[in-house]
């Protein structure tokens, strides 16, 4: 394979719009995420970490699963209810897509 060798992408001018359709949806299958499942321990942990953020009014951010994706949010918690974090901002997370927390 050459420098300026573009892989499967310099190939696509010769192919069908049907097979680059195809193609292009088996990367984006590819790059999609499945939400892991959280260990009890770890579940406390998330939970030891939340209550030190809102008691403290820390600084936290949140590690989550949205859509098909990891995401993460930066910011304070306003409220914690029985689903869901409330941001300062007006962001809400659910609580099932909770994967990390990290204090500042």
């Amino acid at each position: 394979m050459s420098v300026n060798d573009r892989g499967t992408i310099k190939w696509t001018s010769m192919m069908l719009p049907e097979h680059v359709n195809l193609l292009r949806e088996m990367w984006e299958e590819k790059s999609q995420k499945d939400k892991p499942i959280l260990e009890e321990d770890i579940k406390e942990e998330i939970n030891t970490q939340l209550q030190l953020a809102i008691h403290d009014n820390l600084t936290i951010e949140v590690k989550h699963f949205s859509g098909r994706d990891y995401l993460t949010k930066k910011g304070k918690l306003a409220k914690i209810d029985q689903t869901m974090l409330l941001f300062d901002d007006d962001t809400r997370i659910n609580l099932y897509h909770v994967l990390d927390v990290y204090v500042d």
